[in-house]
């Protein structure tokens, strides 16, 4: 006679007992989940809170069962060899695949590091950081710069940039003095413009006069109860009016001008930063909105015929820009050629309105002599790429702020279940994306611009956003931070180019003039200009041939590069559409053109 087995592991259980150990362990999960619900919100009566209780109920059963089915599985010996035998063989091909995909990530990226740097390339952070300066020498250390900066960050940020040498004492009310606003506060759609030279318009200052004559309208700005800006008794002209009112950054203007001789710049960067995403670069705002201020001053002083204090505000802005020229950030340079395109606004209407002497041109044009923006696109790209490097080495210690990439690194824990997920992928992916990162840099944009040339091509711009895009059609975990970081650069490499042109087209316009003071009129060609009135006319950055002139019939003349098409357009501005267009600077020319007098 046969028999039964003792171990309830080792019964069989027919299909109506599993029915019935599902119904039980239905009801009992339903029973615990409107115990918590009455808990949580007594009202549960709704339709739609018992089909969910039905629904939780069926599934938390049918996962318990599922789970014992599994265990009295499990407990018969040969099941039990079988299933610790898979899980080995499963742990060894999942160490495999890690040892392999991080040998190969890594193997990658130092073959293609070894070969660069045989080629002279440099992938490391000292080769780009700015050498140390004295403080005493430092024009970004001047107290004005200093304190503004510990204003706009807070005492805990300010200690992080200055370092606990310049914590005075813990003081912390520290005043923004470069907050050189020409708007009121708080006023950001309703106040002026000034003329864009690309578009070949001059600034109406009676519109400033205006604005700053106009009582404050309390609906759209409460927190104002008195004109923020010194105005006269009498309307006087417009250029007076507006002097006026910028009076009250005289003091703060001066103390900046006198800051900016002494002879080095070097802001305290946290080049030392675990992650160079997080790098504060308070300063740029600061001296971009000082330029501001200085463009419209410059402007109304020209109009004022104070011609030798236009120069002066004109030249001070030119060296709140090359405060970063050393800076290996993008950005940095990018604030640098916004800076420019403002400083260039009051040359060109001095020259447009003759209000500039002669010493005062050849001033003008050694001071934008000294701005090279392809040599600061060669260090702004190689920036770029070693903190990319630096980034995505900040990842593979701390694979979880992966999914902080889209906002402020570290600025949130991420949620658990992410930073499980994360944490599971290998560091030889990250590897990878440095490469992808990388290869198109070295490639195709920094080979883009020949300094010695003197020239930048957009056609090598458009290969690197071609590579790229093939590169990255497909998403896979090898360039997902390609995908992120790379596409924009090729606009970027445009305003440098943009920024060059601009400077070489200034300086040309300046050449042109001195000839019409000494003439009376335009010259017939740019060869009449070397090397008298310039030492050698600058050629056009896109391609490398003589920039385009022409005199025109009314006596002045159309100055222009052929741009980023590449194509003469016969002097044609090309503008985006809008509400308020501007330009287009990847169609059409770039040009010098003054307004019909």
């Amino acid at each position: 006679m046969s028999e039964q087995p003792n171990s309830i592991w080792k019964k069989s259980i027919r299909l109506p007992q599993l029915f019935l150990v599902w119904l039980l362990l239905m009801a009992t999960t339903m029973l615990i989940i409107i115990g918590i619900m009455m808990v949580i919100h007594p009202l549960i009566i709704e339709p739609q809170g018992v089909a969910g209780v039905l629904i939780f109920g069926a599934a938390g059963a049918t996962i318990l069962l599922a789970g014992w089915i599994f265990i009295r599985w499990l407990f018969f010996r040969r099941n039990l060899k079988r299933s610790l035998f898979a899980l080995a063989c499963f742990a060894m091909l999942i160490a495999l695949f890690y040892a392999e995909e991080d040998w190969r990530g890594w193997h990658a990226w130092n073959q293609f590091k070894l070969e660069w740097e045989a080629k002279g390339e440099k992938f490391e952070l000292a080769s780009i950081v700015p050498p140390a300066v004295p403080d005493e020498q430092n024009f970004a250390m001047a107290p004005i710069l200093v304190e503004s900066v510990k204003a706009t960050l807070g005492p805990k940020r300010s200690r992080e940039w200055f370092g606990d040498k310049n914590a005075e004492n813990g003081r912390t009310n520290f005043t923004d003095r470069l907050m050189l606003n020409i708007q009121r506060n708080n006023d950001w759609t309703g106040f002026p413009t000034n003329g864009q030279w690309p578009k070949g318009t001059l600034t109406d200052l009676a519109v400033w006069q205006a604005y700053y004559r106009a009582p404050v309208d309390a609906n759209r700005n409460s927190t104002a109860t008195t004109n923020e800006f010194l105005i006269a008794a009498q309307m006087q002209t417009p250029a007076q009016d507006v002097l006026l009112a910028l009076s009250k950054y005289d003091l703060a203007i001066e103390e900046l001008r006198q800051a900016s001789q002494l002879p080095y710049a070097r802001f305290p960067l946290g080049y030392d930063d675990e992650n160079p995403a997080e790098i504060l670069l308070p300063h740029l705002a600061l001296l971009k909105r000082s330029s501001q201020a200085l463009q419209l001053r410059a402007i109304a002083e020209l109009q004022n015929r104070e011609s030798e204090k236009a120069l002066a505000d004109v030249k001070l802005s030119l060296r709140l820009a090359d405060a970063m020229r050393t800076e290996p950030f993008l950005i940095s340079h990018l604030f640098r050629a916004a800076i420019l395109s403002l400083t260039l606004q009051p040359v060109y209407e001095g020259l447009a309105e003759h209000k500039w002497s002669e010493a005062q041109l050849v001033d003008l044009d050694a001071e934008l002599a000294k701005s090279d923006y392809l040599v600061s696109y060669k260090l702004a790209m190689r920036g770029e790429m070693v903190f990319q490097g630096g980034i995505l080495d900040y990842l593979r210690h701390h694979p979880d702020q992966l999914l902080n990439l889209s906002g402020d690194f570290a600025s949130a824990k991420p949620p658990l279940p992410g930073r499980i997920v994360c944490g599971l992928i290998p560091t030889g992916w990250f590897y990878q994306n440095q490469l992808r990162c990388a290869r198109p840099m070295v490639e195709f944009y920094l080979p883009a611009a020949d300094v010695k040339q003197a020239t930048i091509s957009p056609a090598k711009i458009r290969d690197a956003g071609a590579a790229i895009e093939a590169d990255t059609k497909r998403p896979t975990p090898n360039n997902i931070i390609e995908r992120m970081l790379m596409p924009a650069l090729g606009a970027s490499a445009r305003k440098f180019a943009y920024a060059q042109a601009s400077v070489d087209l200034a300086r040309t316009a300046i050449a042109l003039e001195r000839y019409h003071l000494a003439h009376g009129e335009f010259p017939e060609s740019l060869a009449a200009l070397a090397p008298q009135y310039i030492a050698q006319v600058p050629h056009d950055v896109i391609g490398g041939q003589p920039l385009k002139y022409r005199r025109e019939a009314d006596g002045d003349f159309v100055l222009y590069s052929v741009g980023w098409n590449e194509t003469d357009d016969g002097g044609m501005v090309v503008f985006k559409k809008g509400e308020t267009p501007s330009m287009d600077i990847s169609q059409g020319d770039w040009v010098w053109r003054y307004p019909a007098r």
